[in-house]
């Protein structure tokens, strides 16, 4: 991947925002609908987070589309393998991600949660636990972070967070939209 663009090692994918908000016993995941090719939405209405394994983690992509169907495939292998715990599967997933010949050119992040934990998944072999439940990627995931991170101070509920971060998103980011899928934990 090319990471030359990011301080942070990750890719600015342009085309989705994908945001996670965990609050005591209640994790949220939320995404935009948007898929852009170039300056062109292709769709608007595309479901970028999404329940895997027995239902009881839900994930949420940034880049390619065949590429993220890919690493929830495999995460969903991961999980089966490793008795549903998130933590491990992850670990082995980004392991595989990193070392292997076909899955190191696949271009996509994920922030995945279950009731315990909240990460982000990426090519270059991180699994990162997020600074205070709080967890953002994509072309909006800077703006949707901000606002989560100052709603944080005066709201506790996940989804409202989750809510009014993608919304800022969407008015700030041309590659956002306000089209969103929410999903609980």
């Amino acid at each position: 991947m090319n990471n030359s663009n990011d301080s942070h090692g990750l890719v600015p994918w342009h085309g989705t925002t994908i945001v996670g908000i965990k609050r005591g016993d209640r994790t949220v995941i939320a995404g935009d609908g948007q898929v852009s090719m170039g300056n062109t939405v292709m769709k608007p209405n595309a479901r970028k987070v999404r329940r895997i394994g027995d239902g009881s983690v839900i994930a949420g992509f940034a880049g390619a589309t065949a590429d993220a169907f890919t690493l929830f495939e495999r995460l969903e292998k991961k999980l089966e393998a490793h008795r549903g715990q998130l933590m491990r599967a992850a670990v082995e997933l980004a392991k595989d991600w990193r070392t292997d010949k076909y899955l190191r050119n696949l271009e996509a992040l994920m922030i995945v949660a279950d009731k315990d934990v909240l990460l982000i998944l990426t090519g270059n072999g991180d699994v990162l636990e997020p600074e205070g439940g709080i967890a953002a990627i994509g072309s909006g995931g800077n703006y949707a972070l901000a606002a989560a991170r100052a709603l944080a101070d005066y709201e506790d509920d996940p989804e409202r967070i989750a809510r009014r971060a993608m919304q800022v998103a969407a008015e700030v980011c041309v590659f956002t939209n306000d089209r969103v899928t929410l999903e609980e934990i």
